[in-house]
């Protein structure tokens, strides 16, 4: 099977942003996919290309971290402050059908991690299930990538959508709009104030700030 579209994958700035956030505050970082190795990085167009990005790019110690990404199975979740889930279009494909993911994110709760999450990143909670079988977001306050900013930019034809899953997950969706809903921007803790969710693209300084200062109390 031939397949034919645009490439896509994580948007870095998604990961770039909150990496050197985190690196400023003196906390180490460790990058995981699902399955491991390579982790595709969707073609950024210079106009929202952030500084982080070519930071991020100039330096072959950092790219090499996504090429040879560890396998979350090879990580302990419980070891970690923070768990934190970036997005891009490619996360559509793979972040909300991982059983895996769901489970080890399941484990970083019950250990007392934060968790964090922005765009489509989100799509790695929804099937996250308590030790009752319950989903674990229902009833939480959080947001994601919205509807329009989907319709706005004529990417809605992946598998799944944030906005939807949040909202079949039983999640109470918070979202802020704009004209141009690219340019919009909202963070949103929990009550319990242990997921820590970002909009989309917009939101990596202020979600990553947020976490630090919840992780600081």
């Amino acid at each position: 099977m031939k397949l034919i579209g645009a490439p896509t994958g994580l948007l870095l700035s998604e990961l770039s942003v909150p990496y050197f956030e985190f690196k400023d505050a003196n906390i180490d970082v460790t990058i995981a996919s699902i399955n491991g190795g390579l982790i595709p990085v969707e073609p950024t167009p210079w106009f929202i290309e952030t500084k982080e990005d070519k930071m991020f790019n100039e330096s072959a110690e950092l790219t090499s971290l996504l090429t040879n990404s560890l396998s979350i199975e090879d990580v302990d979740f419980t070891e970690f402050d923070i768990v934190f889930l970036s997005g891009g279009w490619g996360a559509a494909y793979d972040l909300g059908f991982s059983e895996s993911l769901a489970d080890k994110m399941f484990t970083a709760y019950e250990s007392g991690s934060l968790i964090g999450a922005i765009c489509h990143g989100v799509l790695g909670l929804i099937n996250i299930k308590n030790k009752d079988g319950e989903l674990l977001i229902k009833n939480r306050k959080m947001t994601g990538v919205t509807n329009k900013q989907l319709q706005e930019l004529g990417i809605f034809f992946t598998p799944m959508h944030p906005e939807d899953e949040l909202k079949k997950a039983g999640v109470l969706f918070e979202s802020k709009s704009k004209r141009i809903e690219f340019f919009a921007n909202h963070v949103v803790v929990d009550d319990e104030k242990r997921f820590i969710t970002g909009q989309n693209q917009n939101a990596g300084h202020e979600i990553s700030q947020q976490i630090m200062e919840l992780l600081d109390k």
